[in-house]
């Protein structure tokens, strides 16, 4: 039986790699079987080069680089995964991906507007569920940020392997970032195999520990129905 695939999914600082992470222990500690995968996968393999190489300005800035471009290099990381990807469906209860293909959806359909947009995204979608057959999540999960927000937990990241900046060329442009939340918040009201949970409220930035419960709730849903 394929295991559960779930994409954890927002925009820069909202978190998805701890809460992925916080995903997987859950799973595990309720008797799951949980796998993780962190896209781009920077492993050395020519395309997630490509891709450092684009987020640190080897290729222009965000506006220099046509989104068909960019998004193939994202794509053609996520293909050269789908062996294993798939590997761990068929070993495991959950596979939880760090970022999947709605990434390339919301982050290259953020540069263009109206049937330019539209016609890119019906273009990824082909390219990445269609010419290179990467399985379609059961569940995405969309963790929602003010941008405001985000910005200010950026420049708070650690290190990354791809880049000595403190911000890429996507964290450094603040328009960009917010037309990708609004096209990330259209597929979540869109699509009912998503689910938005709230990384900050009134109050401020919520505590991970309550957002992780959030997730999971969603998570084990889908768990206990299949």
């Amino acid at each position: 039986m394929r295991g559960t695939l779930v994409a954890i999914e927002g925009i820069d600082g909202s978190g998805k790699g701890t809460q992925a992470a916080m995903l997987v222990d859950a799973a595990r500690a309720a008797g799951r079987r949980a796998s993780l995968f962190s896209f781009p996968l920077y492993d050395g393999n020519p395309f997630s080069t490509a891709v450092a190489d684009y987020l640190n300005g080897a290729f222009g800035t965000v506006d220099e680089v046509h989104p068909e471009l960019a998004g193939l290099l994202y794509a053609c990381d996520r293909f050269h995964a789908r062996p294993a990807l798939e590997d761990a469906l068929g070993e495991n209860d959950l596979v939880v991906c760090d970022r999947f293909v709605p990434s390339n959806l919301a982050h290259q359909g953020a540069k263009l507007e109206g049937e330019a947009r539209s016609k890119l995204l019906a273009w990824l979608l082909s390219v990445e569920y269609g010419e290179f057959g990467l399985p379609r999540p059961d569940l995405v999960v969309l963790l929602d940020l003010e941008l405001s927000v985000a910005r200010g937990l950026v420049g708070k990241k650690p290190p990354r392997s791809y880049t000595a900046m403190v911000e890429d060329i996507h964290e450094s442009a603040e328009l960009y970032l917010a037309s990708a939340r609004a096209v990330y918040r259209r597929f979540a009201e869109a699509d009912p195999t998503w689910r938005t949970v709230a990384v900050s409220g009134a109050q401020g930035l919520r505590d991970p520990d309550e957002i992780a419960a959030d997730v999971w709730t969603a998570v084990s849903r889908l768990l206990d129905a299949s």
